[in-house]
């Protein structure tokens, strides 16, 4: 019997799915391939005390910001914080607790959780305030510091298409850490810009397979932000 996994709303993907403490993972690289509509539907829900496992926040009032505004999220575990005034004030005030990472290294962890891999050894922040607290090895002369896979409750992603088993396509940059996210969860649900039926995608294109996927929203309207925008004058 086949599974029906779309969902009408963003709201109906996550039904049942939330609760106050719970460990998130938002996918998207600053504002690219961020899952909007599903953070919207987190706000929109009035979970509280999130720990929140993203690459970093978005900007104010945008993507994570504006869970960040309502102080919904507890913890951050994220590797940048620039863009974001928000963040870096409630961090700085005591308000926010941060783990920081490395971006490679938070890669990594949330890759090693859909691999099954526990831990994993990297040199990267060996003799830094990274390393505080962390076992060390030397191996061939090199010390390396011992990460811990990361794990989450619910992932949300974003992704250009997908089929209604739940086959995933991402759009270039917009790819960044949705796949490994995906892979990483309890649950996954993920927006979509395009939904098609059974057998209509590339199969060789497909970057996350369905079996990853618990739950899939069509978007009606997909609203893209730039961060920073850049343009050369005119001549």
């Amino acid at each position: 019997m086949a599974v029906n996994k779309v969902y009408p709303t963003p709201e109906a993907a996550l039904a049942g799915l939330l609760h106050d403490g719970m460990t998130i993972m938002s996918g998207g690289f600053g504002l690219c391939g961020i899952p909007s509509a599903l953070i919207a539907a987190i706000r929109d829900s009035g979970v509280k005390n999130l720990t929140v496992i993203s690459n970093n926040a978005g900007i104010d009032g945008v993507g994570l910001g504006i869970l960040l505004q309502t102080r919904q999220i507890r913890k951050m575990i994220s590797s940048y914080v620039g863009e974001n005034e928000t963040f870096a004030r409630q961090y700085l005030q005591g308000e926010l607790e941060i783990e920081f990472n490395p971006q490679g290294t938070l890669a990594e962890r949330i890759r090693a959780a859909g691999a099954g891999i526990p831990a994993f050894f990297t040199p990267t922040g060996v003799g830094t305030e990274i390393a505080k607290g962390k076992e060390v090895r030397e191996f061939n002369g090199r010390l390396y510091l011992m990460e811990h896979a990361l794990h989450a409750d619910l992932a949300i992603i974003h992704a250009w298409k997908a089929d209604t088993e739940g086959n995933l396509i991402y759009r270039m940059t917009a790819r960044n850490f949705n796949p490994v996210m995906a892979t990483a969860a309890r649950t996954t649900v993920v927006e979509v810009e395009h939904l098609v039926e059974p057998g209509e995608l590339d199969a060789d294109a497909i970057v996350t397979p369905g079996i990853y996927v618990d739950r899939i929203v069509k978007l009606a309207h997909v609203e893209k932000h730039i961060e920073q925008r850049t343009v050369y004058p005119r001549a």
